[in-house]
């Protein structure tokens, strides 16, 4: 299997457990299973990081920046609301 495919997969596995730990963290009534789960959404993010930016080297993933013009128009629509 190629190196990007494998990345790719293993980024959007990070992002769906750092969602359940996100949750079972606020969630939980027991101080020792948040505890634990707190570290783990730690580690979690910890590796997501630094697969994100091992894509970003190898040009897998690739982030536009927003001019900032974009931005403001943007702000300007959603303040009308």
């Amino acid at each position: 299997m190629e190196d990007k495919l494998i990345l790719s997969n293993y980024l959007i596995l990070l992002k769906g457990t750092t969602e359940v730990y996100v949750h079972g963290t606020i969630e939980s009534s027991n101080e020792s299973v948040r505890t634990l789960l707190n570290e783990l959404l730690n580690d979690t993010l910890s590796s997501q990081a630094c697969t994100y930016d091992t894509m970003c080297e190898c040009g897998w993933y690739q982030v536009d920046n927003v001019k900032t013009n974009e931005i403001k128009e943007l702000y300007k629509k959603v303040s009308d609301k």
